[in-house]
């Protein structure tokens, strides 16, 4: 039952693609840190990839045939690509799925504040976070701002190298005697995070000066009002660049693995398929999985199914029966990531079953939580299928569970579409941090992962 070390496995010409796909999937990430990000990459790839906008499609009533690539952007913060099959819808697809959005701070609708000569934004933390991870560290603001004569105007501030940074204030150790003896989840409050955005009053300005100068730097910088965060969407998220982790380089540290090492494999699987595949191949990007993947861009929205039958009805199939039975028919790998082995923290894991960093794509047949609450538990019958198709497929991969039973556990998109009564299983790369500012993966798992989902698509 041991597992292979994937890096073992390896010869010149696969060490090389490694580091090449490695190399694009820090881009990505670096370009990617909110789902809107996310989304105008997938779409930016997928175009230089022949593929067109469903929308458009349906609007002019072309007709979809085998072959054609399309993609259906859902409020620029999910998207879906999709190759048409040369086999019915009827008969099932195969759907790769994962999620773009991470944990991190949003800014609250009336965020700009002045105290003590500190100006500073007040945030609402997004997901499940430690919130001490997140003080005295470099951050950077992502996101739209959307005027009431509805332009739009995108934010990034404090990526570059001539940028400046924003920061949460952290209490010295020499006064945080008191501070030290709370739980690690109180450590720092929820309206604690506060970040700092400047220091220098507004000449001539009796009233909150220096507020008043924040106000006129963002007036000049982007044309905005005060007034205008309130139809804004600003993510606070870590300032900086993914980096190669290790003297070997064998790992990359990043903001947003979970979920965008997925997502940037699914997007690669797809996009390398050049012949027409049996089963119409489908690719997801979900948004708000990290609450509960609700709103209209999670996957508890209805754009998935609404997408599959307008693709039916482009391609002649369309009848409500049809739709169902395409939806049941379908087979799915939930792509999530899943906690890796840290010997640092060995007491929360049960090592034969838990996921090794550099071990390869691993597959959870169930998450949930202590008595599998709220899980996706797949059929063996599908684990069977593909352990020979990945095995077929010379993919390297490893199985795994969310820690030990009573410890704690989690969930993705999987039970979600498992409702349609098609085949899921989760499908991710091992994660070490997982949820702080800062993660790490394994090129390794990264470079299985895209083989992994390839093969699915192809041969699921």
């Amino acid at each position: 039952m041991e597992r292979n070390v994937a890096w073992n496995t390896y010869n010149e010409t696969e060490q090389k693609e490694l580091e090449q796909i490695s190399a694009e999937y820090k881009l990505f990430l670096n370009g990617g840190k909110t789902e809107r990000e996310c989304t105008t990459a997938a779409i930016r790839l997928a175009k230089d990839a022949g593929f067109r906008d469903l929308k458009e499609m349906i609007q002019t009533g072309e007709t979809l045939r085998p072959g054609d690539r399309v993609y259906s952007d859902c409020m620029g913060k999910a998207i879906m690509l999709f190759i048409i099959g040369s086999n019915p819808m009827e008969n099932g697809f195969n759907i790769i799925g994962a999620h773009i959005d991470s944990p991190r701070m949003d800014l609250k609708q009336n965020p700009l504040y002045e105290d003590a000569g500190i100006a500073y934004l007040d945030t609402h933390y997004y997901g499940g976070i430690k919130k001490y991870q997140w003080v005295a560290l470099p951050l950077a603001l992502h996101g739209v701002i959307v005027k009431k004569d509805g332009e739009k105007i995108d934010v990034v501030i404090g990526e570059e190298e001539d940028d400046p940074v924003l920061c949460i204030s952290d209490l010295l150790i020499h006064l945080s005697g008191e501070q030290l003896q709370k739980k690690g989840a109180t450590v720092i409050e929820g309206e604690d995070l506060n970040v700092i955005v400047g220091g220098i009053p507004l000449k001539d300005e009796e009233k909150e000066p220096v507020k008043a100068n924040i106000l006129k730097i963002l007036n000049d910088r982007y044309g905005v009002e005060e007034e205008d965060f309130l139809s804004a969407e600003i993510e606070v998220v870590p300032a900086g660049k993914a980096r190669d982790l290790g003297l070997d380089r064998s790992m990359i540290l990043g903001y947003g693995h979970d979920d965008r090492v997925c997502a940037f494999a699914q997007i690669r699987a797809i996009l390398s398929i050049e012949d027409v595949p049996e089963r119409t191949s489908c690719c997801i990007l979900a948004d708000k999985e990290e609450i509960g993947s609700v709103g209209a861009t999670g996957m508890h929205a209805k754009y998935f199914e609404n997408n599959i039958a307008e693709l039916m009805n482009l391609t002649g199939e369309y009848s409500e029966l049809k739709l169902r039975r395409a939806l049941k028919n379908a087979c799915m790998l939930s792509c999530d990531v899943s906690a890796g082995f840290d010997p640092n923290f060995a007491g929360v894991f049960e090592k034969k079953n838990s996921a090794f960093l550099g071990k390869g794509v691993c597959f959870n047949k169930y998450t949930g939580s202590r008595g599998k609450s709220g899980s996706n538990d797949a059929n063996a019958e599908y684990m069977a299928k593909l352990r020979k198709l990945m095995e077929d497929a010379g993919v390297q991969y490893q199985t795994a569970e969310l820690g030990k039973v009573d410890v704690g556990g989690g969930g993705t998109i999987a039970y979600i579409c498992a409702a349609y009564g098609m085949e899921v299983i989760d499908s991710g790369v091992a994660v070490l941090s997982m949820h702080a500012p800062w993660e790490i993966i394994s090129k390794a798992d990264l470079y299985e992962a895209c083989k992994a989902y390839r093969a699915f698509l192809l041969n699921a």
